[in-house]
This record gives structure tokens, sequence and C-alpha cells, in this order.
């Protein structure tokens, strides 16, 4: 995957909490842990997403699946 470099700005606590996570999980860089954050947020997103449009679903839409008819007759 190509990789663009940035430039962050963190909170002293935020930035030793990723340091003291890249060294007790044996991570490469500090990079590699925001970037795996990044990955969570993003997997959290897109779970919330799903779960919003499965409450979207209309229930009448059960009720007219199971009317009887059968694709072919569509």
């Amino acid at each position: 995957m190509l990789a663009e470099k940035v430039s962050i700005s963190l909170p002293t606590p935020l930035l030793e909490f990723v340091e003291h996570y890249k060294e007790s999980h044996a991570l490469k860089s500090r990079s590699k842990v925001i970037e795996m954050a990044l990955e969570r947020l993003q997997q959290e997103s897109l779970e919330a997403a799903y779960r919003q449009a499965a409450a979207d679903v209309d229930p009448a839409f059960d009720a007219t699946n199971a009317d009887g008819l059968r694709n072919e007759t569509w």
C-alpha cells in the first residue's frame, strides 16, 4: 500500500501512550500504531453504518416477502 507522509501534533500523554503501545506490541514505528488506531475507528464507523442500515429496514418488507408469491411470478 502506498503511504503519504503527514505530520501530526499530539498531547504528551497521547504520544507517551503511542510510544508505550509501540514498544509493548513490538511494532516498528509510531506510524503503525496510528495506522492501527485509524483502521479501528474506520471499522467502528462502518459497523455503526451497518447497524443503522439494519435498523432502517422496513418491517413490512418481511410481510410482503412472505405473501406466497414466488420470484418466477414477477
